[in-house]
């Protein structure tokens, strides 16, 4: 996994926990759970990447 793609995977999780504290502390569920998807992308992105350094 190049450095590039680890900042892009670590800013869009922390973009992600970002959202969801936000919508916690403003009872906006709709944002939380927005969040929690983000990370929850960004996770799997990471996945994938470790993956492919695997097989390399």
């Amino acid at each position: 996994m190049s450095a590039d793609d680890k900042i892009a995977n670590k800013t869009d999780e922390l973009a992600g926990k970002a959202k969801e504290a936000t919508g916690k502390a403003s009872g906006d569920e709709d944002l939380q759970a927005e969040g929690q998807a983000d990370q929850s992308k960004a996770n799997l992105k990471q996945a994938g990447e470790k993956v492919k350094d695997a097989f390399k």
